[in-house]
């Protein structure tokens, strides 16, 4: 079967739907640390900055291990990592579960369920998505993308009424247990590699780059670090409400269990905001996406300060989830709008990893921000100025790719050099 006949196929849409899966049960390990955050800071007797570092590990292993993850897959497919992930998620839920000392949980959680474990069921699973879609690219990743907001959908009221039956040590051995039983079978789907590309045309010496190696028109290595300041940036603003919302709605007063509930309205709204924004992506392409993500999102942030009673945290956490979702989906689409296929892991992996660690950085900061002053006013703020940065760069570069695009409203950049064009 010829490569064009491969992209956009039914063969395509059914390793979409495994991609979804695992991307949904991978996921786990993201969300679980989040909803145990206020039982192991009892039990450690931890400040809420302390209890906060299994979360910003989690996130950093999340984010380096993404371009282990992604290389690997670049080289021997995807299966590979996702099956390694697997087996590395159960042992961390394991270790986690057995852990005498917050430093030990923190570990299990850094290491293993994120470097080694999750890592595998997202950036991978993306750039995966993209290499067999053409045409419906947008919409492919992000349905791919919306498994991880679908495990915070799920799996935190699993959590929640895990914990409260039998508590989180054997909540962690179960969540563990299930994950292996269910990625292991799935990940076999992903047998088949990607379709072949044609190889790359040598260019002769003294001859000059071509177009797509100067994308936007600057080294390409300056458009993947402007990329991952940009994420840094919107995901330190995302993860103040994501990664505290269960803790702040204890500290008013309404309860863990009501806070557990609007992560979960958060993210199966997010789930919406990321499949609209796949549509969108293939309208309009993605930095314009993606700005227009970041400001909606700034408009949220800046309702947690006005308004804390428990209808409106509500209301205002399904708003943040649909202004939100489609950010980061936003990146990898951009990455293969700009940069040859065979760079699609790697690179992919690389500003994911960004927007992974301004998840921990957000996460640690508003923890430490909330011991410093007794509130979260505060962190709402610095979240706000960190998503301006965002704003700033992003704008930057739509209005440079707009410019150099001639006024086109979706730039469309020429292929790389010996990528098969439809």
């Amino acid at each position: 079967m010829t490569t064009d006949a491969v992209l956009d196929s039914r063969q395509a849409w059914v390793r979409l739907a495994a991609l979804v899966g695992l991307a949904t049960l991978g996921g786990a390990g993201m969300w679980s640390v989040v909803v145990a955050l206020p039982y192991v800071q009892a039990e450690f007797g931890a400040t809420r900055g302390e209890a906060s570092l299994p979360y910003t590990l989690t996130m950093l292993g999340f984010a380096t291990g993404g371009i282990l993850m992604g290389r690997l897959a670049d080289r021997f497919g995807v299966m590979v990592p996702v099956l390694m992930g697997t087996v590395m998620l159960t042992l961390g839920y394991v270790l986690a579960a057995m852990a005498t000392s917050l430093m030990a949980f923190a570990l299990a959680q850094g290491v293993l369920i994120g470097a080694l474990g999750s890592s595998a069921a997202f950036g991978p699973l993306l750039a995966d998505a993209s290499l067999w879609f053409r045409r419906r690219r947008g919409i492919a990743v992000a349905l791919a993308a919306s498994g991880n907001y679908l495990a915070g959908t799920v799996w935190p009221p699993i959590l929640q009424a895990l914990i409260s039956a039998q508590g989180w040590r054997v909540a962690h051995l179960v969540v563990g247990g299930v994950l292996l039983v269910t990625m292991l079978p799935l990940s076999l789907l992903l047998r088949r590699r990607p379709p072949a590309l044609p190889p790359v045309v040598p260019r002769a010496a003294g001859a000059p780059a071509p177009v797509a190696a100067r994308p936007l028109g600057m080294d390409s290595n300056l458009l993947t670090l402007l990329l991952c300041v940009a994420g840094l940036g919107c995901c330190v603003a995302m993860a103040m409400p994501q990664v505290h919302i269960v803790a702040y709605c204890a500290d008013l007063g309404y309860g863990v269990a009501r806070g557990t509930e609007m992560l979960s309205l958060m993210l199966a709204c997010g789930i919406v905001s990321r499949i609209v924004s796949g549509l969108i992506v293939d309208r309009i392409g993605g930095l314009a996406t993606l700005l227009l993500g970041s400001v909606l999102q700034a408009v949220a942030l800046a309702f947690y300060l006005f308004f804390d009673s428990l209808v409106s945290l509500y209301l205002i956490s399904a708003l943040f989830g649909l202004f939100q979702g489609g950010i980061v989906p936003s990146y990898a689409v951009i990455v293969r709008e700009y940069f040859p296929a065979r760079q699609a892991g790697t690179r992919v992996g690389v500003v994911l990893m960004a927007t992974l660690l301004g998840m921990a950085l957000g996460g640690w900061l508003s923890g430490v921000i909330f011991d410093w002053t007794g509130s979260y006013a505060v962190a709402f703020l610095n979240g706000m100025a960190w998503n301006a940065m965002n704003v700033v760069i992003v704008s930057w570069l739509l209005w440079r790719a707009r410019r150099l695009a001639g006024g086109a409203k979706k730039p469309s950049p020429p292929p790389f050099i010996g990528e098969r064009v439809g």
